[in-house]
C-alpha cells in the first residue's frame, strides 16, 4: 500500500506546489505507516525526477517519460494514473494533486475513471479517511469522511508547509520507470502564452503587492505598483475586478476563482475586499490594506490599514523603501 502524489513540473524542475502536496501526503503516510510515491509524467523529464528523489519524505519516484506527456494534458495523465492504480500489486490508497489549475484538471478525471468521489482543496488531514476542506468561500470548514477504496483529493498548498529539499548528495528515494500509456489524442496543446517576469511566482511568493479596480486603469497599475513590488522583492497580484477590467492578465488574479495565496506579507492596494478575493488571501501572515474608503471590507481582515489616496500613499511608500 502506498500514497501517490502527482507532481507538477516543467520537465526540468518541480513546481513549488508539489512540495506542499508531498507534506500532506507525508502526514497521511505517517498515519498509515506507508510510503509516499511521486509520479513525474513528462518528456525528457529526468531532471525533474531527480529533483523529486531529493524531497524529504518521498520513498519512490515513478517516471513516465514519453513525447505525448510533454504538455501533460489531463486526459493522458489521468489515464496513466488509473492504469498505475489498476496494475499496482501493492495498490495506491490515496492519490493527491496540488489544488492548482493543473491538479484540478487531472484529479476529477482520475476520480471519475475510478468511480470514486473527489475531495477538493483539503487543508488538514484528520486521519486516513477524514479530511478538512473549506466551504462557502472559506467562511466555514467541513470535515469529510470517505469510504472509497481509493481517495482522490486536491491539496490547498497554502495549508501545508513545503517539504524540505535534501542536500544534493542526499535523498533516499529510488527512481523507477513506468510504462507509458498510448496517446489518447483527445487534446493537443497548440501554444502557450506565458507571462515572463523576474519577480517571484505569485503562488510561491513571500511578499505580494496586489491591486484592485481602485487603481483606475492598467497604466496606473504598473506605474504605481511595480516600483513598490521591486523595492520589496514582491510578486504582483490583482483582484478579479482588475483582471476583468484588463489591467493585468488572468494569471495575476488572487481569489476564489484565481490563485490561493498565503504569503508572509500581502499588501492590498485599492481592493475593496469582496468575499471572493478574501477567500484567496486571508490566510496571509500579515495583511496591509490601502484604501480611501474606511468602510471597505478589506479592513476587517487587515492587520494594518491605511485610509488614504493610493495615488499619494503608494509612491511615498515606494520611495521610502527604495
Amino acid at each position: 500500500m502506498a500514497i501517490l502524489v502527482i507532481a507538477e513540473h516543467d520537465n526540468a524542475s518541480l513546481k513549488a506546489a508539489t512540495l506542499n502536496t508531498v507534506s500532506a501526503a507525508a502526514k497521511l503516510g505517517a498515519d498509515l505507516a506507508t510510503e509516499v510515491h511521486v509520479l513525474v509524467a513528462g518528456a525528457n523529464c529526468g531532471a525533474a525526477a531527480e529533483q523529486a528523489a531529493k524531497v524529504a519524505g518521498v520513498a519512490k519516484v515513478r517516471v513516465a517519460d514519453a513525447a505525448h506527456y510533454d504538455s501533460q494534458t489531463a486526459e493522458n495523465v489521468a489515464a496513466l494514473v488509473v492504469g498505475m492504480v489498476a496494475n499496482e500489486a501493492a495498490g495506491y490508497t490515496h492519490i493527491l494533486a496540488p489544488s492548482t489549475a493543473n491538479g484540478k484538471n487531472v484529479a476529477p478525471r482520475v476520480a471519475a475513471l475510478l468511480d470514486v468521489a473527489q475531495i477538493s482543496d483539503i487543508v488538514a488531514v484528520e486521519s486516513a479517511d477524514t479530511f478538512v476542506r473549506p466551504i462557502y468561500a472559506g467562511n466555514a470548514l467541513a470535515t469529510v469522511k470517505s469510504a472509497d477504496a481509493v481517495k482522490v483529493m486536491t491539496v490547498r498548498t497554502t495549508a501545508f508547509e513545503a517539504a524540505a529539499m535534501l542536500a544534493p548528495e542526499g535523498g533516499s528515494a529510488t527512481v523507477e520507470a513506468v510504462a507509458a500509456n498510448a496517446d489518447l489524442g483527445l487534446t493537443t496543446v497548440k501554444g502557450r502564452d506565458l507571462t515572463k517576469s523576474a519577480r517571484p511566482e505569485l503562488g510561491a511568493a513571500k511578499i505580494i503587492v496586489s491591486g484592485g479596480r481602485g487603481l483606475g486603469n492598467s497604466e496606473n497599475y504598473h506605474k504605481l505598483l511595480e516600483p513598490l513590488a521591486d523595492a520589496l522583492g514582491a510578486a504582483l497580484g490583482a483582484s478579479r475586478a482588475a483582471v476583468d477590467a484588463g489591467y493585468v492578465p488572468n494569471d495575476y488574479q488572487v481569489g476564489q476563482t484565481g490563485k490561493i495565496v498565503a504569503p508572509q506579507l500581502y499588501i492590498a492596494v485599492g481592493i475593496s475586499g469582496a468575499i471572493q478575493h478574501l477567500a484567496g488571501m486571508k490566510d496571509s501572515k500579515v495583511i496591509v490594506a490601502i484604501n480611501k474608503d474606511p468602510e471597505a471590507p478589506i479592513f476587517q481582515v487587515a492587520d494594518y490599514g491605511l485610509v488614504g489616496d493610493l495615488f499619494e500613499v503608494v509612491p511615498q511608500l515606494a520611495r521610502t523603501l527604495a
